[in-house]
């Protein structure tokens, strides 16, 4: 069926696959017109798009009516939300420790579910529907600096269980989890920001340590899995996992049944842009199996990622059904998490917010 779509219809289908960032506080015309013209999947916000919850609620509702208005149906709007050192809802949202607080609280239950309930609550008024949490790694010793404070506890079996309450409590909230980083990145002793990280733990490692938190996700039908931007020789040798068949589709989907979304890591981070860089980073990690393509800056990155995955498909070397296969897990999010269109009310947020600082 889609192989007789218009050149702009497939180009605006592969656009539903990926999430952008944007550049300010406020709707511009450029997201506008990627909105328009590319179809845009979803927006992912940062600290440099948030002033207060006033201004991000009516940024999120003028983002969702552009969306309605030339696509038909919501956008997904994403943030990073861990609480602790990654926390992009500042004060006077509800601010909390972080992972390794939560697991090392005397009742590190009762404290995950109280972070998530809370989170789910001061997402949903403002009109955010994704959450790019929990972190699903399991520490280990050396760990790089950039995950200090992230992860849950050493222990797999705690990380499992803390991780399961967090996606179930967000979900509920009606804010979709997506956890991070498989296949778990505790090994690391790089930052991917800046460098490709090597994991090299054992498959028996991967088995007993690294992947019951993710099974435990699937196992909570949590809604995304991100990938991690670093290489497992144990698993594929010389190519990181968010561009690797084996580890995102015959590992993910196949062996361990996981059948939601699978988003990358930012695509313009070191790891990616420093060694296969864009567009053909993107362009991997979707024949990899990725469904939502992460570039959280540069729109023309965006465009130019869109644009090359469409010359694939029509000569041949991507598959339309690997297209139609990752739209339709799109369409059942958008139509479990976005429907009805949920309204942002301008005067709950301001109770809301004005209440919590009396």
């Amino acid at each position: 069926m889609i192989p007789t779509l218009e050149l702009s219809e497939i180009t605006q289908n592969i656009g539903r696959l990926f999430i952008g960032g944007i550049p300010g506080t406020e709707l511009d015309d450029n997201t506008t017109k990627l909105i328009k013209n590319y179809h845009l999947g979803g927006i992912i916000l940062f600290s440099r798009n948030i002033r207060d919850p006033l201004q991000l609620a009516r940024l999120c509702k003028d983002l969702q009516m552009v969306s309605m208005e030339y696509r038909g149906f919501p956008l997904f709007l994403a943030i990073d939300q861990e609480g602790g050192r990654v926390a992009r809802l500042k004060e006077p949202f509800s601010q909390f420790p972080g992972n390794a607080a939560i697991g090392e609280n005397p009742n590190p239950e009762q404290s995950a579910l109280h972070f998530a309930s809370t989170t789910a609550r001061e997402m949903s008024l403002v009109g955010l529907n994704m959450n790019m949490a929990p972190v699903l790694d399991v520490a280990q010793p050396n760990m790089d600096s950039h995950l200090v404070g992230r992860s849950f506890s050493h222990e797999p079996l705690l990380v499992t269980r803390l991780g399961e309450i967090v996606i179930d409590t967000m979900q509920q909230g009606g804010i979709m989890a997506v956890a991070k980083h498989f296949p778990g990145l505790g090994k690391s002793d790089l930052d991917p920001h800046l460098h490709l990280p090597y994991i090299n733990a054992t498959c028996e490692e991967m088995e007993s340590i690294h992947l019951p938190p993710f099974a435990g996700a699937i196992e909570a039908n949590v809604s995304g899995i991100m990938s991690s931007h670093a290489v497992y020789p144990a698993l594929e040798p010389g190519i990181p996992a968010t561009l690797s068949r084996k580890i995102m589709t015959d590992l993910l989907r196949e062996k361990m049944c996981f059948d939601g979304l699978t988003i990358s890591d930012d695509l313009e981070m070191g790891a990616i842009a420093e060694g296969r860089g864009l567009p053909e980073g993107a362009a991997d990690a979707f024949e990899a199996g990725v469904d939502l393509l992460l570039i959280c800056k540069s729109q023309s990155h965006l465009v130019n990622s869109i644009e090359l995955i469409r010359d694939r498909l029509l000569r041949g070397d991507i598959s339309f059904e690997r297209l139609e296969r990752s739209l339709e897990r799109v369409t059942n999010y958008i139509s479990r998490f976005l429907y009805p269109p949920k309204k942002i009310s301008l005067k709950a947020v301001r109770e809301y917010f004005t209440g919590k600082q009396a």
